[in-house]
């Protein structure tokens, strides 16, 4: 029973993972803005989900003992995959390629879409307890 209901929150809890690390990287470019020569990065969520899905269905039971942070994850990569740079949309002369329009809206969209995510879960919580309950 236990495991059966991991298999039906994984899902959501590796969307949820993967969101907060993208909001990292988003509120980094925000921070960034104004730093000479700093590129703005960012994710396909789509493939970095699917991706790290497919890495928890592959991998054992038992979590791994972990000697050093390098050993499973690349330092300063989401789920596992490295972000790649935004195409530069305005250069700047400082060779900056953050765009604050584009930043703002990805932030708030990924924010947004992390409340839902939250909102889906508590419902299907909700409507198991009341399946218990009743």
């Amino acid at each position: 029973m236990v495991s059966k209901l991991d298999e039906f929150f994984r899902f959501h809890e590796t969307a949820l993972s993967v969101r907060g690390q993208r909001q990292q990287l988003l509120a980094s470019n925000i921070a960034n803005a104004d730093t000479p020569n700093y590129k703005a990065r960012d994710i396909d969520f789509s493939s970095v989900l699917s991706n790290a899905l497919h890495q928890n269905v592959n991998q054992s039971p038992t979590p791994l003992n972990k000697t050093a942070v390098q050993h499973i994850d690349t330092p300063g990569s989401v789920a596992g995959t490295t972000p790649q740079y935004r195409p530069t949309v305005q250069g700047s002369v400082d060779g900056n390629t953050v765009d604050m329009d584009v930043e703002r809206n990805q932030f708030t969209d990924n924010a947004l879409r992390y409340e839902a995510s939250l909102t889906m879960i508590n419902m299907q919580i909700k409507g198991m307890l009341a399946a218990i309950q009743g």
